[in-house]
């Protein structure tokens, strides 16, 4: 589970005659991800495309045009296991394309001219307003016209001011037509300075609003005549929508094995295949292999890319030297004879090692539980894990959810995430859109648990008082009687802070015991060490004067002492008015005096391991501070959003204040608190009780606020929740680039073998 599924890298020998039932076969098992010769090999060289690739190859492109151009998707699949024949694909295809391709020109044709002659109705319309039939703007010997948009006083008096001696303007909704005698280019240099914007004179004769008819009637045309080839490509869409998309299977199921030997290191007459599978598929890949082709091949497992008892990885087995690419034994009819000539008692490593043909390393297959599976889309979002460290998901699924569901702390809201996470993994196909369906799930149930711990639903305390007679185990510390709760919260995220992040730099200690104990211990360890010394005296009762109360009072039973406060108990300091006070009494008060100075030591014996380590490091010694303390964004959004619930009930119910604790107006009016408790303990009158325009009002303000809330929910917790996760646990150990388990092969879906 935190390790990526073990992987075996094969080799497959054998002669060129089989090499077609070789790659049928694979194909058909959908086990090998296959590694590509990378030339290093002397006497080999990469295969070459069986015949057909290429036309192949072409008719795939043809395919996928027109399933582009008809806008075919998985839902026009039609009838389903269609056996797409060769003829089929010769000759219906042919006419599909013909067909389509006809449609489409036609539709362009229409689209371009639809296109022209709205961009003719614009030009027209200023020509309209201004009434002068088009013929009489131009056509002159001796006379100069102008029209554009300017004022028509700016160009009466720029006229005014220039040489020209004879004109005339008018002017209609800012459309101005100057007439001038004049050659054109002094009445362009006297309209300069009226801000004048030339606008060009369109074809056509008589009057603008006839043309313009005319215009728009021709636009109406087109769209009709648009919309039938828009009807007919539908109709073919709908015709061979699921032959296209069968076909498409078809085609890159043989295109993909026509194209495998690129990937081959090949002789005149042998081939040698390689490739990773998980190592418990092993077994079955070789039966079937040999099932299908007999002994004409030659199956080699060259290495298991397994893990020691210290997490480290074993990257092959040895053997022994003088043996073929891959191990592989002669097979028959020559093959790997002709293998062994061409060089390939060359490919031994001196130290009796397998020199293969790429990367040494395996695919990532993350081994998770169906429970933890979703989580895997928020890891790939920063990147999949190498096969050389650990994976994860696992530790966001225990944590992602536990932050969100602190946060937002609400029955109603948990019932509504779980909602939406159910309809996303119902409702879509995608894998990425039903992970985070399977995400939200879970983290509404813990909004859902940590609702009830609060008794809130949708921000009302009713449920407190119903489960718990009012007096629930937590509170969120947003109301003055309870802020020692918002305390508590911050003690609470930075304990959750230090958990998480230790975690993460125990397995950085794990991942670099690969380097040896030395470098494990110096460049993991160090870190460790600070941060529980650092820690470690911020919690003891050393210079507790100086350090904020709750750190101690949150856990300490009523009647221990308080450190820093002058020997008063803890009941005696919250008392005297302070918001410190003990919450839940464990009976913890802080570490004693020498734990502190301990811690002290323990940072700075770390800080000269991870100066010997890495002496730039050192500038980032306040990260073990810096870093847990940016888990108090838990306790920040918490108050922020149990404010935002607050503040939509206050609109809707109304509430008063009474003792420190906040009372909404569910099952009174604001009068009886009123004279109750004095005018001054009514926040908001509430919307409800504002006559029946209040109350349509409310239920607007109620409904959409919620949603607001909700909304809010996922991108302030659910953001700062992975972001903790990114950055800060993460950034410890993780690094992520592991390449993807893409097997050779193609689960049919539409056609038949």
């Amino acid at each position: 589970m935190l390790r990526p599924e073990r992987m075996s890298r094969v080799s497959v020998t054998g002669s060129k005659g089989v090499m077609d039932d070789v790659v049928e076969t694979v194909h058909g098992l959908r086990m090998l991800h296959v590694t590509e010769y990378d030339g290093s090999w002397e006497g080999f060289e990469p295969g070459t495309p069986e015949e057909g690739a290429d036309e192949a190859s072409q008719k795939l492109v043809t395919v996928r045009s027109l399933k582009s151009i008809l806008g075919v998707t998985g839902e026009d699949v039609g009838p389903s296991n269609q056996l797409v024949t060769e003829e089929a694909l010769e000759d219906q295809l042919e006419d599909i394309r013909q067909d389509v391709n006809e449609l489409d020109d036609r539709r362009d044709e229409l689209r371009d001219e639809l296109r022209s002659v709205e961009e003719r109705i614009d030009t027209m319309e200023p020509f309209v307003a201004l009434g002068i039939d088009l013929d009489l703007l131009r056509g002159y010997d001796s006379l100069a016209v102008r029209v554009g948009e300017a004022d028509a006083t700016a160009v009466e008096s720029a006229l005014a001011d220039s040489d020209i001696d004879t004109y005339d303007v008018s002017a209609a909704d800012g459309v101005v037509a100057v007439f001038a005698y004049a050659d054109g280019e002094t009445l362009q240099d006297a309209l300069v300075n009226a801000n004048f914007t030339a606008i060009e004179v369109p074809d056509g004769d008589g009057a603008p609003k006839e043309y313009l008819e005319e215009l728009r009637h021709r636009k109406q045309q087109l769209q009709s005549k648009l919309q039938t080839v828009e009807d007919e490509i539908e109709d073919v869409r709908l015709e061979v929508g699921g032959f296209l998309l069968a076909a498409e299977e078809e085609l890159t199921i043989e295109v993909q094995k026509r194209e495998a030997p690129l990937t081959f290191a090949t002789t005149e007459n042998a081939f040698v295949a390689e490739g990773w599978l998980p190592t418990t598929k092993v077994p079955e890949f070789e039966s079937r292999l040999y099932d299908a082709v007999g002994d004409h091949v030659e199956i080699a497992e060259l290495e298991q890319a397994e893990y020691d008892e210290d997490g480290h990885v074993v990257d092959r087995e040895e053997v022994e030297p003088g043996s073929e690419p891959g191990g592989a034994p002669t097979a028959a009819d020559g093959g790997a004879d002709e293998a062994a000539t061409d060089g390939g008692e060359q490919q031994a490593r001196a130290d009796g090692g397998t020199v293969t043909m790429g990367s040494d390393d395996p695919p990532v297959i993350q081994d998770n539980p169906g429970s933890v599976k979703p989580f895997e889309a928020l890891v790939e979002v920063i990147n999949r894990p190498k096969y050389s460290e650990f994976d994860p998901t696992f530790f966001v699924f225990l944590t992602f959810p536990a932050f969100f569901g602190f946060m937002i702390g609400d029955l109603g809201y948990g019932i509504l995430y779980m909602g939406i996470g159910a309809l996303l993994m119902s409702r879509f196909d995608n894998d990425v859109i039903s992970s985070l369906g399977g995400v939200a799930l879970w983290a509404g149930a813990f909004t859902a648990v940590f609702g009830v711990l609060y008794g809130e639903f949708f921000g009302l305390h009713q449920l407190g008082e119903i489960v718990f007679g009012g007096e629930p185990p937590m509170h969120k510390g947003l109301q003055p009687a309870f802020a020692k709760y918002a305390l508590t919260w911050l003690t609470v995220s930075v304990f959750a802070g230090l958990v998480h992040l230790i975690i993460g730099y125990v397995l950085d200690f794990v991942e670099n015991l690969e380097h040896g104990v030395v470098d494990a211990v110096t460049e993991s360890g160090s870190w460790i060490l600070m941060m529980v010394g650092i820690w470690a005296f911020i919690f003891s009762s050393f210079a507790a004067s100086v350090k904020p109360a709750f750190l101690f009072a949150s856990f300490a039973r009523p009647d221990q002492i308080l450190p820093g406060s002058g020997g008063m108990t803890v009941e005696e300091f919250h008392a005297a008015g302070n918001a410190a006070a003990s919450v839940y009494p464990i009976g913890f008060n802080g570490l004693p005096e020498v734990a502190g100075l301990a811690g002290l030591g323990m940072f700075a014996v770390g800080l000269v391991m991870l100066a010997y380590a890495d002496l730039i490091e050192v500038v980032e010694f306040l990260n073990v501070l810096v870093n847990v303390l940016s888990y108090t964004r838990l306790a920040a959004v918490l108050l922020a959003k149990a404010g935002m619930a607050f503040v939509v009930n206050l609109l809707f119910f109304g509430a008063y204040s009474h003792n420190g604790e906040f009372h909404f107006l569910i099952n009174e009016g604001p009068a009886g608190p009123r004279a109750e408790f004095g005018a001054e303990a009514v926040m908001f009158d509430g919307l409800i009780h504002m006559g029946i325009v209040g109350v349509l009002f409310g239920i607007v303000v109620f409904v959409l606020g919620h949603l607001l809330v909700l909304a809010l929910g996922v991108t302030s917790a659910g953001l700062q929740a992975v972001r903790l996760e990114y950055v800060e646990f993460f950034g410890k150990f993780y690094e992520g680039g592991g390449k993807p388990y893409l097997p050779f092969g193609k689960e049919r879906e539409y056609t038949s073998d």
